[in-house]
């Protein structure tokens, strides 16, 4: 354990002392759940502007939202939770909520429309990434207020541009953006009509199970119970979430006892701890996908040529078959599997001479250098390497540019890029969630500022395929919205700047007590207030 992370353990043994510095204990606390992962992308916790990863499992933990999933049964889909019913008008325009009763924030104030109605309005002013997830129904800045309306403390009308299938809009609502907050705590913490979202970003106005009590960016998160949740109490009192890049150092602390659970363990580790007494290795297939995409404001990766060379001299099996073992599974479509429209197809191997072909073809036969910008985690730096390899081999002059979560993001977001290795996961479980950032880009200017879509940030602009998404969107039959969306992912493998590469399954290491821990399946994050151990 490198020394920097028994810094860290010992932090946390103190934390769950109430303050007072512990030696290293053989096991967690019956009523505290404690795990390592990766969280240095949270930039964040404000749920108009959270779209990072592990920011999305605190969210789902501290924030409740009108429709939402039993973490217990993923498959049944979105049910009431805020809202207890909802009905369609005629035309299919309107959706009025009449909200459920016993919900309380944190604060203590008692949950209303009033609340549901500042919330998805304040997402749509303040324009922050995930906005589009409600933009995209028509709502924008200077109609919110006859929009977005709470006819009375319990009633919400959401009044959208055109009809949609209600699935649509219900999953739209299960984004992390979807989240509720408390009008009152958040209006008191407003600085120069920023509407809370400087104090949003280190604290938290919710009504779900819990609240968060603490923040050291890059190191831990902590939360307590939310005392006036109105479910059932959670028998996890305390959750933190320690920083712990190292795959070996969560694997040590997992099998010492000082956490429940590890998230980022690699392929050797997890086999290291099948036969440990005392855990368990658990397997969920997730919706992340692991992509590289190429900004098309570099004239040389402009060139869908040098692309297609990209794609063919990239070593997906061998890469599935060694490092990425058991963790992640070949796959070169946007829609993962088990969503509607998931294309099976892998159109591309890796083969040097179909990749060299296609590079003389292109205007750029010497390949020159490429920077790849990259995560500093584990099996992200081990694929970028992969790349520089295989890339390098068509004679490509391949850098790494690692830096931590949100670095990466930044330079991604701003199209200061050349290469991005990264993952993407779907915001809510209907097609378009990826199909509108993947193949939805009907204005590539930088003041448009997209930056939600991923055809934007690698400045692919491409109307007619916008259009095609657009009409996906609105199709009611079921067979004809699967076919639209197979027809959209084979034409974007064979033009895209986008390398589509695996699908993620999620190996999740945990102590044998520990039950009910859901990592999320396909579309949505953690819910920690169901475990028990």
């Amino acid at each position: 354990m490198k020394q920097r992370n028994r810094f860290v353990a010992a932090a946390v043994v103190a934390m769950l002392a109430g303050g007072i510095a512990a030696p290293v204990m053989a096991e967690t606390p019956p009523n505290m759940l404690v795990i390592a992962n990766r969280i240095d992308d949270i930039k964040t916790f404000d749920p108009a502007e959270s779209f990072e990863f592990a920011g999305a499992d605190v969210s789902r933990n501290v924030y409740e939202k009108l429709v939402n999933f039993d973490p217990l049964d993923l498959d049944a889909g979105f049910g009431p939770q805020l809202a207890e019913s909802w009905e369609i008008s005629e035309d299919g325009t309107e959706i009025t909520f009449t909200m459920a009763d016993g919900h309380v924030f944190a604060s203590g104030n008692p949950v209303t429309a009033k609340d549901a109605e500042f919330s998805l309005r304040r997402a749509v002013l303040l324009n922050k990434t995930p906005s589009f997830i409600l933009t995209q129904f028509g709502f924008t800045a200077d109609n919110v207020e006859e929009t977005i309306v709470a006819t009375d403390d319990n009633t919400l009308v959401l009044k959208l541009d055109k009809p949609y299938a209600q699935s649509f809009v219900l999953n739209c609502l299960t984004a992390t953006i979807g989240g509720i907050v408390d009008s009152e705590t958040v209006m008191a913490n407003e600085v120069d009509g920023d509407m809370g979202n400087e104090w949003l970003r280190t604290n938290t106005a919710g009504s779900g199970p819990y609240k968060v009590a603490d923040w050291k960016p890059n190191e831990s998160v902590l939360m307590d119970l939310n005392p006036n949740y109105g479910g059932d109490a959670p028998a996890m009192e305390r959750v933190i979430v320690q920083h712990i890049q190292e795959s070996a150092t969560q694997r040590l602390m997992l099998e010492r006892g000082d956490i429940d659970v590890a998230r980022n363990l690699s392929p050797e580790d997890v086999a290291g701890l099948v036969d440990t007494d005392g855990v368990k290795i658990v397997d969920e297939l997730r919706g992340r996908l692991m992509y590289f995409s190429a900004n098309q404001k570099n004239e040389m990766l402009a060139d869908p040529k040098v692309v297609e060379a990209l794609k063919w001299a990239t070593d997906y099996q061998g890469m599935a078959d060694s490092f990425l073992n058991g963790q992640y599974t070949v796959h070169q479509a946007f829609l993962p599997l088990t969503f509607l429209g998931a294309l099976e197809d892998k159109p591309f191997t890796y083969d040097m001479d179909k990749a060299k072909a296609a590079l003389a073809e292109s205007g750029f036969a010497d390949c020159g250098p490429i920077k790849i910008s990259v995560r500093e985690a584990q099996e992200r730096l081990d694929i970028a390497q992969s790349l520089q390899n295989t890339w390098g081999q068509l004679g490509c002059d391949v850098e790494l540019i690692v830096g931590t979560g949100a670095q990466t993001l930044d330079r991604y977001r701003a199209r200061e890029h050349d290469i991005y290795l990264g993952a993407w996961g779907p915001d809510y479980p209907d097609p378009n969630t990826n199909a509108g950032t993947f193949a939805y880009n009907p204005d590539n200017s930088d003041e448009a500022g997209a930056t939600g879509l991923l055809a934007w940030r690698n400045a692919w602009g491409i109307p007619e395929m916008s259009e095609q998404t657009l009409e996906a969107v609105v199709e009611n039959d079921t067979g004809a919205r699967r076919d639209m969306y197979l027809a959209l992912q084979k034409e974007h493998q064979q033009v895209s700047p986008f390398g589509v590469m695996f699908q993620q399954i999620e190996q999740n290491g945990m102590g044998e007590s520990v039950e009910n821990f859901v990592a999320g399946g396909a579309t949505t994050a953690v819910s920690y207030w169901v475990i028990t151990k």
